[in-house]
């Protein structure tokens, strides 16, 4: 895979093997580890804590501030680390009373103290927009260090914890006979203020390289790693201002990861019970669900329509297609599997908020986990 030539890894096979022999939790198939309620030392509650980062998307930024002098840009990289952590907890049934702890890593020779400051702001804004919507999330400070010697750039994350009643989880258990509702990740929704192409946080190295022009690495070397084949760095025609379908490169690549967090919390406050299982389709793409199931065929036949943003990042090089849908979310970043009369309603309460959904596969009895994607450019077998 183009990707792994770039250092980078979509199953994390060499991770799964690291740490096969840890603890799976108290529900070794939720999307996140869960644990006993150590906080507060209640059988009928749990512990969540989670980490995630911005990922490459940061050096993405780095570009797009360096040859635009958009310090905003860093806002949606934030947002980014932010959702990563929140949309995984979301489908392990997390809603609510978040703490945060901020983890920013930043060479200061190259990423300036107004960059921290805006990616701060941009935190607390993000905060306060979701308690608006009744969803409360707390911040607790963090960590800035200055460590030019590891990081090239920035590197933007978070630590998230939670403490929720045991009868909330939301435990994966996919069911022969389930649907599966495909929850768009591209459009403008209405707690957004912008066209969201859908990227996320997932398979940036990969969008980078294969996008962007050569040009960025011999203006800012800083911005991949050294130790990368120069066959496969900026492998690309484009540049971050350059125009692709209505709406610049630099705004496709670095739309802010939306967080579903204000829909789910709507679908498990009515249908918490009917659900048997949510997926975020973040490393892996839309193969991610196949960690979580067991005796189970997943067929994915109907997909949604693959936005503008992974049409640019295939056709610069003709990218594999079974490649793209291993590494991307390919337009639908949340999956719920449930009934066919629950699906209805989960597709009217996603419509509420203005962001597409519709049922994207179905559920069939196997001796085996499998997965098959039924796409415009082939059928994947997995």
């Amino acid at each position: 895979m183009n990707y792994e030539k770039r250092g980078v890894s979509a199953t994390k096979e060499e991770v799964r093997q690291a740490i096969i022999k840890l603890d799976k939790g108290l529900y070794p198939d939720a999307f996140c580890k869960i644990l006993p309620d150590y906080a507060g030392k209640d059988d009928a509650y749990v512990n969540i804590m989670h980490t995630d980062t911005a990922g490459t998307k940061t050096s993405l930024a780095y570009l797009y501030w360096r040859e635009t002098g958009d310090m905003d840009i860093w806002k949606g990289t934030v947002q980014d680390a932010l959702v990563m952590n929140l949309d995984d907890m979301a489908c392990s049934g997390v809603i609510n009373d978040i703490i945060l702890s901020s983890n920013i890593a930043r060479n200061k020779g190259l990423v300036t103290g107004d960059v921290i400051k805006t990616l701060i702001e941009g935190a607390i804004e993000f905060i306060e927009k979701m308690e608006s919507m009744g969803i409360h999330i707390h911040h607790a400070g963090g960590e800035t260090a200055d460590v030019g010697d590891i990081v090239r750039t920035a590197d933007v994350g978070f630590t998230a914890f939670a403490r929720m009643p045991k009868v909330d989880v939301m435990d994966i258990k996919v069911q022969p006979g389930d649907v599966i509702v495909a929850l768009a990740s591209y459009g403008q929704s209405t707690y957004e203020t912008a066209y969201n192409s859908g990227i996320a946080s997932n398979g940036l190295t990969f969008a980078k390289h294969e996008t962007l022009s050569y040009y960025y690495s011999e203006n800012y070397p800083e911005s991949f790693d050294p130790n990368i084949d120069s066959e496969y760095v900026y492998t690309g025609t484009q540049r971050l201002t350059d125009i692709f379908e209505g709406h610049t490169v630099g705004q496709l690549l670095l739309s802010p990861t939306r967080t579903f967090v204000p829909v789910i919390k709507s679908i498990l406050d009515k249908h918490r019970k009917e659900i048997h299982g949510i997926v975020h389709n973040t490393g892996g793409g839309l193969t991610k669900v196949l960690h979580y199931i067991h005796n189970v065929h997943i067929i994915k036949d109907n997909l949604l329509e693959i936005p503008p943003v992974f049409r640019l990042i295939q056709n610069q090089n003709n990218a594999d297609w079974r490649e793209m849908y291993q590494v991307f979310n390919m337009g639908q970043r949340i999956e719920i599997y449930t009934n066919a009369t629950t699906a209805k309603e989960i597709i009217e309460i996603s419509k509420s908020f203005n962001i597409h959904a519709q049922v994207m596969g179905h559920v069939e009895e196997s001796n085996t986990r499998k997965l098959t994607l039924k796409t415009p450019h082939g059928d994947f077998e997995f």
